[in-house]
């Protein structure tokens, strides 16, 4: 490694270097680090800027396994951005830094790995939390998000056939034939949010957290609900009453309870953070259950992790050195 040269990769190298079989197995080992102790992971900082701009994200970590440092800067919802400036509305950058001496190893593009880290969060919660024979997924929205959230369901817990609700039609038409034609599902053009979430074994809700969209009457025993789109104070996709009795499992527990789907329980009093079953990282590293019956309620709330970026990004990191490709340059020149 020559610690005088930095790589720069733009989105389509990115994708090059990326699969979500591989972003799986890191972002496992990424949760196991965190809760094992193995991860500095200040708060993350947050801009919010008046309409038509957005919010920017900035997310910092160190992980001790890869002796890896990295920051995330994030940003989404910026209207006018396509029409008026040529941009996407929502953009990612990612720097990575040795862990060792901090100097910078890769300047890359961000916004593949977040949707891909994303989606193999769900997915692991879905292979620890839904039950064995689940074969129907609820999708409440149907954006990016939602697509990568089935394309690494498909890889941990398959499922036959999905029910999509979208505040907007069109966008259901298209997602269902995206979906059905990529990854050769059933996708049922839900009626309402309860036709969607009645008739799901997993639940998945990937909106921006705009109000409770899903009520504790339309979820049935045994279901798995994974909570994707609260990632701020305010944000909320699920009515609180659907935690209460529920094995609640967060990605990092100060997170949720601040940022979460789980803000809103305990604000009102139906869960205390003892409550709280467990972060994922114990249950992967075997110090928490998972399921332990076909009839409980799993929720899994994910706030998103700068470790999650961090193993991504290093592993992308790796492979284009491995393979070649980017561009190097010198800061130190």
């Amino acid at each position: 490694m020559n610690l005088k040269q930095t790589l720069l990769l733009n989105k389509s190298q990115v994708g090059q270097l990326l699969n979500m079989k591989d972003t799986i197995a890191v972002v496992e080992d990424g949760y196991r680090a965190f809760s094992g102790g193995q991860v500095q992971q200040p708060d993350y900082m947050s801009i919010h800027q008046d309409a038509p701009r957005g919010e920017i994200d900035f997310k910092a970590g160190y992980c001790q396994g890869n002796e890896s440092i990295s920051i995330k800067c994030s940003s989404g919802a910026f209207a006018e951005n396509p029409e008026k400036y040529g941009v996407p509305t929502g953009m990612g950058t990612i720097l990575v830094f040795d862990g060792r001496t901090c100097a910078l190893l890769c300047a890359m593009d961000g916004s593949l790995i977040t949707g891909f880290r994303t989606g193999a969060a769900g997915a692991i919660s879905c292979r620890l939390l839904a039950r064995k024979d689940a074969k129907s997924a609820a999708s409440i929205g149907t954006g990016n998000q939602a697509r990568n959230q089935l394309r690494a369901l498909q890889l941990t817990h398959p499922v036959e056939e999905v029910w999509a609700w979208d505040a907007v039609p069109a966008a259901m038409e298209q997602f269902k034939a995206d979906m059905e034609g990529e990854l050769g599902l059933t996708v049922h053009i839900a009626q309402s949010k309860q036709q969607a979430v009645e008739n799901a074994d997993i639940v998945i809700t990937t909106t921006r957290g705009k109000g409770p969209l899903v009520e504790a009457a339309w979820v049935r025993p045994g279901t798995h609900i994974v909570a994707i789109g609260t990632d701020q104070p305010g944000k909320q996709e699920l009515e609180p009453e659907i935690f209460r009795g529920a094995k609640v499992v967060n990605d990092s527990i100060d997170q949720c309870v601040a940022k979460g789907e789980t803000q809103h329980p305990i604000a009102q009093g139906i869960l205390r953070r003892e409550d709280i079953h467990a972060e994922i990282g114990q249950i992967l590293l075997g110090q928490k259950a998972g399921r332990e019956n076909d009839t409980e309620i799993t929720i899994f709330d994910s706030t998103g992790m700068a470790v999650q970026d961090n193993v991504t990004a290093r592993r992308v990191y790796d492979n284009a050195v491995e393979q070649g490709v980017g561009t190097w340059f010198s800061f130190l020149e």
